[in-house]
């Protein structure tokens, strides 16, 4: 089961419905949130919201449904089941499951394309699990909810590095997305000013193996396109390298100095892969 909308994911507030085709169109996909951007007592009218924009027929959205993900809330409580009530009288197929723990939890979303949201202790302890699950298409990592699980105050340094339990659950759920050929989703970046800080994450995303980064802001894109986007330097190199290591044929040999076997050669596919996005 295929997934790929990324790079830039933006997240919206379910409640804002005049926000959704801004955020669609500044984006490489939505993710239309009905938890933590939701107040308790606003819920039921954001999802009210999801079903009044459609069409009268029921299934003309305002958002195209491939290129929107609704992030619905966590498994066992009575917003999920209601979330889900509202769902099964729309288009909407792909979701992104809040604070995903468990393979049972996600049984319970047979017919849905599952994000899972790992952002516990037992959710990371678990990705593995999770990502092999066969409606489960991506897996996405949660630095603060992670730490707010732990009983902690903070995922990141004063420097505005990650703390070792973050990047060790980054990490975690990165090679679980691999192992079993899903998405890998990276954390959003909170400090909305810090476009530099942004786009040095989005740059190790890139080089880590993460296939899309999350926003919460329209502002972020841009920074994590960029990122993602190979320069014209990078695409060229990558090209001629192939070229090489198909006159060459098989087996090790050197390009630029430098000695080639198949995980460099692997490498440069994927720089052209994301010039083709």
């Amino acid at each position: 089961m295929s997934f790929l909308m990324g790079p830039a994911l933006l997240f919206c507030p379910a409640d804002r419905p005049e926000r959704y085709q801004k955020a669609a169109e500044r984006s490489d996909g939505v993710i239309v949130d009905l938890e933590d951007a939701v107040a308790p007592a606003d819920k039921q009218r954001a999802r009210g919201a999801i079903l009044a924009q459609l069409g009268s027929a029921g299934d003309v959205p305002e958002l195209d449904p491939s290129r929107t993900i609704i992030r619905i809330n966590p498994a066992g409580t009575e917003e999920f089941e209601k979330d889900l009530h509202c769902l099964k009288h729309t288009p909407y197929r792909h979701v992104m499951l809040a604070k995903a723990e468990s393979t049972d939890q996600l049984k319970k979303l047979g017919g849905f394309s599952v994000i899972a949201l790992c952002e516990t202790a037992a959710g990371i302890l678990n990705a593995a699990a999770i990502a092999a699950e066969p409606n489960v298409v991506g897996l996405m990592w949660g630095a603060e909810d992670l730490l707010a699980s732990l009983g902690g105050t903070s995922s990141r340094t004063d420097d505005g590095a990650y703390r070792a339990v973050a990047l060790h659950a980054r990490s975690t759920v990165l090679l679980a997305a691999g192992a079993f050929g899903k998405e890998a989703i990276d954390a959003v970046y909170v400090n909305i000013p810090d476009l530099d800080g942004l786009a040095a994450e989005a740059r190790d995303a890139v080089a880590s193996g993460f296939g899309s980064k999350a926003c919460i802001h329209p502002g972020q894109v841009a920074a994590v396109r960029a990122a993602y986007a190979p320069s014209d330097a990078e695409l060229a190199v990558a090209a001629e390298l192939l070229a090489a290591a198909a006159a060459a044929g098989s087996g090790v040999f050197a390009f630029n100095g430098k000695m080639v076997d198949g995980p460099i050669l692997k490498h440069a596919e994927s720089t052209l892969r994301r010039a083709g996005r």
